[in-house]
């Protein structure tokens, strides 16, 4: 079960709990409270705030605590039931799991989910649940209630005593408890056509319906919308029972076949040619101009039948607008539209910050737990420990981040879901930039098709900043001293003109082991322009074992004091060293003292 969920941890007592957990729901993972709990992927300082954080972000949240602390932490937090996600307490002794909120919203399936984990029976207490054994407001996967506002009072009927006559078939209301009746006064309706509903009548929807779209390059997402919306009320057939959008995937970076999956809230999946070209002796409106154009005899049709199975019939043969067409197929079970073809490939680009889980982003944690591989320097991912277990993982070495970038690209042009890991944040000094450059280099349609996000990270020269006080306070700027890729009279122009201009200069790559004159090169030009008494920075190994911070001057700075995992900051005209209560503190000013005036 993917769920995404936030496993809390308060103390070292419940981590045991939480890792069998962990491993039991594909995307959970642990936020440990900070100073008590290691081993999470996450940290966090107050529990209340953190919890009301991630619940009013959407996230499931399991508490490995008593359930009284959840709920006084998560009451000032409840609004909106329907849109609330699920909350459970766990006992951190694995011995109950208790779904206290969005029990209908999948709290209850989480909380089976968990307690498969843990070897124990969750405590369910929804109505529906517990006498009928199914929750009608929360069918299974495959299945939507066309009308979930009529639930409650279907439910209440139902609970006092009223019985049901079903219309149609279902497996798992046969597997249920409701009492059935021929004559009863409730219906339940099973269909892919439209119906209407009501508080006596609830209406089912199976996905069984495959969705074939076609398109020229650029279509306008409009023109798509509408005519599936005329397709699929000529038919009366309801877009409630469509499974997926499916199409050529030369197709998957369509953005009009994207936005119909969106605002239909189902997946975009796609074919390659000869999986499409297998269907021609089902189509009903075989083309040799489509095949000429992409070595398949159909596309809508062709993708909705591929969709739908072997033993599926094309319902609503190719319809047509100006630049787009559809068709539609009917499967005799649910379609499981995540086996169905395989989706647009997605590539994220994330930076990790320094190594700290306390200073990754939760969109850099989103990205990668999402991801089916996980990419980068092969110390980068030992840092990222159990938040990449389970996932299939690529290593590389120092020196390979052009093989790193293109591996990720073509993997990802595979329909995977790619993380692509570096320190720091990606785009300064990292992978974000290359990733782009051999996009541009090559232009090659596959790997133009994947859909490319980037996640920022905490950079070196941030952390720095942050650990030394607020160096950066003022116009700064950022200069790599490696000439591997950028010719030294290059950098050196760069640093002359940054010290002549006054900025606070943060050195990236300051030295290696072949190479030692380039900081004292730059230490020269800068003792140009500024006094040997300027503070100066050295952080090493920053939100990592081994962690070092010191003050130095520039009439100090040498080559032996730095190495390559040494960011150095060097000071403007304007920046201070300050001494407080047993802190030393480096800042740079903006000048809000001369506009205050004098104290």
């Amino acid at each position: 079960m993917r769920t995404g969920a936030a496993i809390l941890v308060l103390g070292p007592s419940g981590l045991a709990t939480a890792r069998r957990i962990r491993d039991g729901l594909d995307g959970a993972l642990i936020h440990g409270r900070a100073g008590r709990v290691d081993g999470g992927e996450a940290t966090f300082d107050s529990f209340t705030a953190h919890a009301r954080r991630l619940f009013a972000g959407g996230t499931p949240i399991i508490g490995v605590c008593a359930a009284g602390a959840l709920i006084r932490v998560l009451a000032p937090a409840l609004g909106d039931k329907g849109a609330e996600p699920p909350a459970v307490a766990v006992a951190e002794d694995a011995s109950a799991v208790v779904p206290l909120l969005g029990g209908h919203r999948g709290g209850n399936d989480l909380a089976r989910a968990i307690g498969v984990a843990l070897g124990v029976a969750p405590a369910l207490t929804t109505a529906g649940d517990v006498r009928f054994g199914v929750a009608l407001d929360a069918p299974p996967a495959g299945w939507r209630l066309a009308n979930p506002q009529d639930a409650k009072p279907f439910m209440a009927d139902l609970l006092a005593g009223a019985e049901v006559k079903i219309d149609g078939n279902a497996a798992w209301l046969d597997e249920s408890s409701i009492p059935f009746a021929d004559a009863g006064d409730l219906t339940i309706a099973v269909t892919d056509r439209v119906r209407d509903g009501g508080p006596a009548c609830l209406v089912y929807h199976p996905a069984t319906l495959a969705l074939g779209v076609g398109c020229e390059r650029d279509t306008a997402p409009e023109e798509v919308r509408d005519l599936v919306r005329e397709t699929l009320a000529d038919a009366g057939l309801a877009a409630g029972a469509v499974a997926g959008v499916f199409s050529l995937d030369l197709k998957s970076d369509e953005a009009a076949i994207h936005a119909l999956a969106n605002a239909m809230n189902v997946p975009a999946r796609f074919f390659n040619a000869p999986r499409l070209e297998a269907e021609t002796p089902r189509l009903a409106n075989p083309s040799e101009t489509v095949f000429r154009a992409v070595g398949a005899h159909g596309v809508a049709e062709a993708a909705a039948l591929a969709a739908a199975g072997p033993e599926a019939e094309l319902i609503v043969a190719k319809r047509k607008s100006r630049r787009a067409t559809c068709a539609i197929a009917r499967a005799p079970e649910p379609i499981d539209a995540g086996t169905a073809g395989r989706p647009q490939g997605t590539l994220a680009v994330v930076g990790i910050g320094p190594g700290t889980a306390d200073w990754r982003t939760p969109e850099a944690d989103a990205a990668i737990t999402e991801a089916d591989d996980v990419m980068g320097y092969r110390l980068y991912l030992d840092l990222l420990g159990p938040l990449i277990d389970g996932k299939t993982r690529h290593d590389f070495g120092l020196g390979e981040e052009q093989e790193r970038v293109r591996h990720a690209i073509e993997c990802a042009a595979q329909g995977r879901r790619v993380a692509l890991v570096s320190s720091g944040d990606a785009g300064i000094y990292a992978m974000a930039a290359l990733v782009f450059e051999e996009l541009e280099r090559h232009d090659r349609a596959e790997w133009n098709r994947v859909a490319i996000s980037v996640a920022p990270g905490v950079s070196a020269m941030q952390a720095a900043a942050a650990r030394a006080g607020a160096p950066l306070g003022h116009d700064f700027c950022a200069i790599s001293l490696s000439d591997l890729l950028t010719p030294w009279p290059v950098i050196e122009g760069r640093v002359s003109a940054a010290a002549e201009a006054d900025f606070v200069i943060a050195l990236y790559n300051p030295v290696s082991g072949r190479r030692q004159s380039q900081l004292a090169r730059a230490r020269e030009i800068m003792l140009a322009h500024r006094r040997p008494e300027t503070p100066v920075v050295l952080a090493r190994n920053l939100g990592r074992d081994g962690e070092h911070l010191e003050f130095i001057t520039l009439g100090e700075l040498t080559p032996e004091r730095v190495d390559m995992l040494t960011l150095v900051i060097v000071g403007s005209s304007a920046t201070r060293r300050l001494d407080r209560g047993g802190a030393a503190w480096v800042y740079t000013p903006r000048g809000y003292a001369a506009k205050a005036g004098p104290t």
